[in-house]
């Protein structure tokens, strides 16, 4: 595969110390061996791929599931769990100007759409991920941003018809958000915390039981078009012949498998850490006691939250490289900006430290819909740190293009990537956005 990053982001490294593969015994899925036929063949097994197989199994469909790790290896299983708004990098004003306002809105009303979707399928499926916090909570990190957060209020009523709370720096201490490092916060009341991989296991194994073939360790070597029209989909030991198909990769992406999606998205890394449990002496001590789902406003975020067995969740976007270096560096610079939110808890242990990729688009917003130039195949991707709703739902919304039943897309996601101007070199943009924003933040 011909993909962005060094070698060890997509290698074991990144996940060896990560905290929620402790929380849950999956399954492992066997290879795919042999010859097979389906009606939609889903290249990876994350929120996006399994939503699509189980509704489209659901819908009558024979579907094949190809993961090259497991099920929830990707991003799907190291993310913080922040099941809220989001997908869109863009705001309501630039969503306008580029769709218009009734565009904007409907792709807005699809966020909250897809928060609520993950609610029910955690319901319908019986999955226990530990859900918790009402809605998610933005802190301003400088006196300039309260301003920007009040702004929102008025925003939020309006597109999504619920009323934000704001909460002044003299409050925070109140409500269990204690810290130095913060002047205000908003919350809105829109979304819920889970556990991300007790999620991704529940979807697996629900695909499973809906009649979906799910193979793991099966990374997708070549995508040829058979004689009939049907896509040949070839691994290391086998092949599927499909109707349908359906890549759902995000950041894992191959830049030429298809080649459509050469240039067409970013990978960008996270990195999370989680400390040891927390007595209720040290919460009391620090004054974080909240069990809201917590971000700040810097452009490049930090987000945060208490899970309930008291452990401190504290992520971060991570060096622009993927090396043992640049892991040490991040995870450095994380523990200095968690003991600056968090002074009481400067000697805290830190157990668990791991990072990942997430996804940006040229567009700013995420995809569904169908490739161009590629019969009966579709994509979904690049949700912008938000995937655990957004691309639950961008599945969904897959399967019911193909199906023809179910929620409709919003335009806005189906319009085509755009590419990023420097192609297979993009990824030199991102110093020098980290270095832009540091900077616009130190002085604020």
């Amino acid at each position: 595969m011909t993909r962005l990053f060094e070698k060890r982001a997509y290698g074991p490294e990144p996940i060896a110390n990560s905290y929620w593969p402790t929380t849950v015994s999956p399954p492992r899925y066997a290879p795919l061996s042999g010859g097979h036929s389906c009606d939609t063949a889903v290249i990876g097994a994350g929120y996006t791929g399994l939503n699509a197989a189980l509704e489209l199994a659901r819908a009558g469909q024979d579907v094949v599931v190809l993961e090259g790790e497991q099920p929830g290896w990707g991003a799907s299983g190291r993310n913080g769990g922040f099941c809220c708004l989001g997908g869109s990098a863009a705001g309501f004003q630039t969503l306008t100007r580029q769709v218009g306002r009734e565009g904007a809105l409907a792709y807005l009303q699809a966020e909250r759409e897809a928060v609520d979707f993950v609610r029910a399928r955690l319901s319908d499926c019986g999955i226990d991920a530990d859900i918790h916090s009402r809605g998610e909570t933005c802190l301003a990190h400088s006196p300039s941003a309260v301003a920007g957060l009040q702004a929102l209020i008025g925003e939020i009523r309006e597109i999504y018809g619920v009323d934000a709370e704001f909460l002044p720096r003299e409050a925070l201490a109140s409500h269990g958000l204690a810290s130095p490092e913060f002047h205000a916060a908003l919350t809105t009341p829109i979304g819920f915390a889970l556990n991300p991989m007790k999620y991704v296991i529940g979807l697996a194994q629900a695909a499973e039981a809906a009649g979906v073939r799910l193979h793991g360790n099966s990374a997708v070597t070549g995508l040829k078009t058979a004689p009939d029209g049907r896509h040949l989909v070839q691994t290391a030991q086998g092949e599927v012949r499909a109707i349908n198909l359906i890549i759902a990769t995000n950041g894992y992406s191959s830049e030429k498998l298809p080649p459509w999606l050469g240039g067409r998205y970013l990978p960008v890394p996270s990195a999370i850490l989680t400390t040891r449990v927390l007595t209720e002496g040290e919460l009391a001590a620090q004054g974080w006691t909240s069990r809201q789902m917590c971000y700040d406003s810097r452009h490049l975020l930090h987000y945060f939250r208490l899970l309930p067995e008291n452990r401190m969740l504290f992520g971060l976007r991570a060096a622009w490289r993927c090396t043992e270096e640049s892991d040490t560096a991040t995870l450095r610079q994380a523990r200095a900006d968690f003991i600056r939110f968090f002074p009481a808890w400067k000697d805290v242990e830190i157990t668990h430290h791991w990072s990942g990729l997430v996804c940006l688009s040229r567009n700013l917003t995420p995809f569904s819909g169908p490739i161009p130039g590629m019969a009966r195949t579709w994509a979904a991707l690049c949700y912008h740190g938000n995937g655990v709703a957004m691309g639950s739902y961008a599945g969904a919304l897959l399967a019911a293009q193909i199906t023809g039943h179910g929620p409709a897309t919003p335009a806005l996601m189906t319009r085509g990537l755009r590419r990023f101007e420097l192609g297979g070199w993009r990824r030199a943009i991102l110093p020098l956005i980290y270095g832009w924003y540091g900077l616009v933040h130190r002085r604020r």
